[in-house]
């Protein structure tokens, strides 16, 4: 569905992108995961040839994204991290509009019952939150062929993030593909089926979650009842120690942490705390390998 080759964008002597290549399979949901600036959005716009790239090509349902943009915008629904709606329209001016626009909207009234759009209040008047919720229907209602959604659950509560989640299963499981970037590695584990995780402008790695999965890192600090003898941290499998004391041991565990669990079982254990690693920590850790 979508396909990007040797993709360079250039800002003077700023490489955003460099060089990165991937593809999106038709029907699947493919997190693009980096931190804020690594180049997700600056690939998005050149996808929506909203910006023209330095080099490489880009193509969509074999459309290349500059030739044959206009024909490929009436296949994507597109979201922003900044919603850009008319002001003094209210949300139903705007789901008209784009009904009008897509000569339909099958999925309308079905999304607005599920995210509760207050549809008579003007744009100008609606909360980030808000504002984020009409742009995701707007871009939705229609069941384009493809979503390309870039950061889309920032403004955003929890309970409609789960909403959200939920229609994005809806839509793949009714056959269609999502493209989402994102900087929530929790985000693109529940959702996505591979993810391409993206550091300055480069890529780092292209796989799928579950294999992402195993080679998750948290940070374990764990404390000993008594006077028992502190473990050997390698046999909990690939650790990097942080520091050891005489009753306290912190190490950055990598992988499954129902295995670690277990092997922390045959031990007398007074307290434990596991937390996941920052994305930065991930991000380093595909470096090194």
């Amino acid at each position: 569905m979508i396909e990007i080759r040797e993709l360079h964008k250039y800002f003077g002597e700023v490489k955003a992108v460099n060089g990165i290549s991937f593809t999106v399979q038709k029907g699947e949901i493919f997190g693009f995961l980096g931190p804020n600036g690594a180049g997700k959005s600056t690939t998005i716009r050149c996808l929506m040839d909203f910006i023209r790239p330095t080099s490489g090509s880009l193509t969509i349902a074999g459309l290349d994204a500059q030739r044959d943009s206009v024909a490929i915008k009436r296949k994507v629904g597109y979201v922003s991290p900044d919603v850009h709606l008319y002001p003094h329209w209210t949300g139903k001016q705007h789901l008209d509009f784009v009904e009008r626009l897509n000569s339909g909207g099958s999925w309308r009234k079905e999304l607005v019952k599920r995210f509760s759009l207050k549809e008579t209040v003007r744009a100008k008047n609606l909360s980030s939150g808000n504002k984020q919720k009409l742009g995701l229907i707007l871009a939705m209602m229609g069941k384009p062929e493809l979503l390309i959604l870039d950061e889309p659950t920032v403004a955003l509560d929890p309970l409609l993030q789960n909403l959200f989640y939920e229609s994005l299963k809806t839509y793949q499981q009714e056959g269609g593909t999502v493209f989402i970037s994102s900087h929530n590695l929790s985000e693109i584990e529940r959702i996505c089926d591979r993810v391409a995780i993206i550091r300055q402008g480069k890529l780092a790695d292209v796989d799928n979650v579950a294999t992402l999965r195993k080679r998750k890192m948290h940070m374990v600090t764990l404390r000993l009842a008594g006077k028992a003898a502190m473990p050997d941290p390698t046999e909990f499998g690939k650790v990097e120690i942080i520091s050891r004391g005489s009753d306290q041991l912190t190490f950055r565990y990598t992988g499954e942490i129902n295995d670690l669990v277990k092997r922390l079982a045959r031990y007398e254990i007074a307290d434990l705390e596991i937390a996941h690693a920052s994305l930065e920590d991930v991000f380093l850790e595909f470096y090194k390998n």
